[in-house]
């Protein structure tokens, strides 16, 4: 092989790849003007495992191991990369379909290509449809069909195209396979680093070589003995009428001798092979004892099993060619050089031995190996069969819908719904879904970006079913595309914000206050449930002025002695969380003498002793949350002390006299917190941790866990312990 030959080829070369149950076989070409194919490079390797079985990959990695090593062995020998190949299908699970399909032109006129693949596809979607009714739990992948008969204006006719018509039809037969199967093939192929450009099935592959166009006028059989598998094909009148297949085959016959010897594959699969020479077979069994044996003795041990293999496919090629026998039967493939096959398979078909023949170099006289020492063989016929289908199917187009408009796309077996939407100009961003518009705002000075939400993705439709854009399509789909949306506009509240916490907590008096945290939107003061707006500045808060904490509590600061954290304070003094806030509950007056601030003092003790027991709107504020503040029942006590001191103020016994008449009846109120509840105790001079339940809704009498746990400023406690004024209360069932 000359390196000029190559070279000027190396465009038109086309890669086959034969993938057998047993073995690899690689075969690159180009096909001349003259219709004569020259393979200027073959390579055939066996799986080193049992990857494949029944024509089935089982392990994808095993499989794509060795196809890389057929794949680096043909590079090596073109000094050159490949990238894409010609794969083939077996007929395992294969399903077929013919159907009947017309084309009513819309107007009377000369056939074109077009319209006649468009028939063909036409009869590939209607055998697509029957087959999903039939056997709808699995997904179906067309891996071929041919045309039995062609019909212009209702008569049978060889070739449509050029005549005119106003009606054309076809019989359509169309071969599926399941789509895990021809997934794992992809999943092999794509895993050594190479593009699928064509596939098809291996009895189409086969027949286009053993059986040329001019003899399908016959009515013969092919039968591609693999491996695993006996993929059968048939013509009659001129076209391939039927595909079958049957999952047995030459490993079945290996099989055999593996039991009947005590061996491994590998040795039954040299015993095979010596059984069709004459000289003796020499092997270690399992217990590496030395046997021989010979030709003979090794047919014998796997006559059966032939004899029940060619029944099976004599049987299956009658029900193929509706019950009658075929004239001939041509035999491709390893598996049936095995001896004995033809004679038995003419023997079921009940037919001469001379019409059931092994196909190899006869048939492969238009072939032209340029490497030296290849012989044609059986074993050829599969894989450049498959160099040769591609140029069956190299321009292949195929029609699809898309939104009631009939588009045309070329085939690579990997269209998609997205190739389909870009064929007719559909916008991109109409297929995924839009987000609504962004917010974009600042805070403390940080850049700050919100994203608006997801809108629908494209709402598409295959057949009616439920696809999304990387769905595949294939020929004469309906597809329906409804453009995406956008979604809602972003929207966030100050609340939501990672910096912002709902409340502040201050310690007034000894009491905790919760003050809702504010923040500063474009200098004003917003508090959390505040919808921010584009370009809003946010600065959060993390304090509050101390005016702005009593007026949060109604509490007037002016002539207040305040104090933050001990030290007296202006109401400008920024108070952060959990700083303590102490003030005076009269106003501050900040000069007076010692006899005036005694007398007062202990004149206001006494009136705030009487004052509790009778003042029932001070036990009302009380009760409101922590927001009302002590400050006004202190001004309360005011009013009352003053309005006292006006009527008592004139005798010091007469002030004696009622202190005393008060202290002995006075009941005092007092003020404590429950479960986090502020509540007020009224009636009685003193209070115990019983006294609770007659102002606290607390039902002791139902046990709601195993232990009743009752403390006293976190301190347990029992239901006598004393209590007294701002005393925090704990009171519940645990497990």
């Amino acid at each position: 092989m000359s390196e000029s030959n190559i070279n000027i080829n190396k465009k038109n070369l086309v890669f086959g790849l034969d993938i057998g149950t047993r073995s690899i076989v690689g075969s690159v070409g180009y096909l001349e003007s003259n219709n004569k194919f020259n393979v200027v490079a073959h390579y055939s390797k066996e799986h080193e495992t049992r990857a494949m079985m029944d024509g089935q990959i089982h392990d994808i990695s095993k499989v794509s191991d060795t196809i890389s090593k057929v794949k680096k062995e043909l590079e090596m020998q073109l000094n050159m990369p490949l990238k894409d190949v010609c794969i083939a299908a077996a007929g395992r699970v294969l399903r077929t379909i013919t159907v009947h399909i017309d084309y009513e032109l819309s107007q009377e006129g000369p056939v074109t290509s077009e319209q006649i693949y468009s028939l063909d596809s036409m009869g590939v979607e209607k055998a697509y449809e029957i087959i999903r009714e039939n056997e709808h739990e699995i997904k179906f992948y067309c891996v071929g069909y041919t045309v039995i008969k062609y019909y212009l204006n209702d008569f049978a006719i060889t070739n449509l195209e050029g005549h005119k018509a106003k009606k054309i039809s076809a019989d359509v037969l169309a071969t599926f396979l399941p789509e895990d199967v021809v997934d794992g093939l992809y999943a092999a192929v794509e895993n050594a680093d190479l593009n699928i450009a064509n596939l098809t099935l291996e009895p189409i592959a086969a027949i286009n070589i053993a059986i040329p166009e001019k003899f399908r006028l016959l009515n013969i059989a092919l039968v591609d003995v693999g491996a695993g598998t006996s993929d059968i094909s048939i013509t009659k009148d001129g076209s391939i009428v039927a595909y079958g297949m049957i999952p047995r085959a030459g490993d079945e016959i290996t099989e055999s001798l593996v039991s009947r010897y005590l061996v491994d594959f590998n040795t039954a699969e040299k015993i095979k092979r010596g059984s069709m020479m004459k000289r003796q077979i020499n092997f270690k069994d399992i217990m590496g004892l030395k046997q021989k044996i010979s030709p003979d003795e090794a047919k014998e041990a796997y006559s059966s099993v032939v004899e029940s293999i060619t029944k099976e496919i004599a049987d299956k090629i009658l029900e193929l060619n509706g019950g009658k026998s075929v004239s001939a039967v041509f035999v491709v493939g390893g598996g049936g050089k095995a001896a004995g096959f033809t004679e038995n398979l003419a023997k079921y078909l009940d037919i001469p031995n001379e019409r059931v023949a092994l196909r190899g170099e006869e048939v492969l006289t238009e072939v032209n190996f340029m490497q030296e020492g290849i012989k044609k063989d059986p074993l050829l016929v599969t894989p450049i069969g498959i160099c040769m289908s591609y140029y069956d199917h190299k321009n292949n187009f195929i029609f699809v819908n898309v939104n009631d408009e009939r588009i045309k796309l070329y085939d690579n077996d990997k269209l998609t719904v997205i190739d389909a939407a870009m064929q007719i100009g559909f916008p991109n961003d109409g297929l995924f879904p839009r987000r609504g518009e962004a917010l974009e705002f600042t805070v403390n000075d940080e850049k700050r970006l919100v994203r608006g939400g997801i809108g629908e993705p494209a709402v598409i439709t295959i057949n009616g079913e439920e696809a999304n854009i990387n769905s595949k399509i294939v020929k004469n789909d309906n597809i329906i595309i409804e453009e995406s949306t956008y979604g809602k506009p972003a929207s966030q509240k100050i609340e939501g914000l990672p910096e912002y916490k709902q409340t502040m907590r201050f310690i007034v008096n000894g009491q905790a206050i919760d003050c809702p945290r504010f923040a500063e939107v474009n200098g004003e003061l917003k508090s959390g449930d505040y919808s921010i707006c584009q370009s809003d500045k946010i600065e959060i808060l993390n304090y509050y002025t101390l005016g702005q904490v009593l007026k949060f509590m109604d509490i007037d600061f002016n002539k207040k002695l305040v104090k933050v954290n001990n030290k007296i304070s202006n109401e400008d003094e920024k108070v952060y969380e959990n700083f303590s806030i102490d003030f005076e509950d009269d106003e501050y007056e900040p000069e007076h003498n010692e006899d005036e601030e005694y007398y007062e003092e202990d004149y206001k003790n006494n009136q705030i002793d009487e004052t509790l027991e009778n003042n029932s709107e001070y036990n009302k504020t009380v009760n409101e949350t922590s927001k009302v503040s002590l400050e006004n029942a202190s001004d309360k006590l005011s009013d009352n002390t003053s309005d006292s001191i006006n009527n008592d103020v004139n005798t010091s016994e007469n002030l004696a006299e009622n202190k005393n008449v008060a202290n002995e009846n006075a009941t005092v109120n007092m003020i404590i917190t429950v479960n986090g509840t502020v509540v007020v105790l009224k009636n009685k001079k003193q209070y115990i941790f019983v006294d609770i339940l007659d102002f606290y809704p607390f039902d002791t009498s139902v046990a709601g866990g195993k232990e009743l746990v009752t403390t006293i400023n976190g301190i347990k406690c029992d239901f006598t312990s004393q209590l007294k004024d701002g005393d925090v209360i704990e009171l519940y069932w645990r497990n």
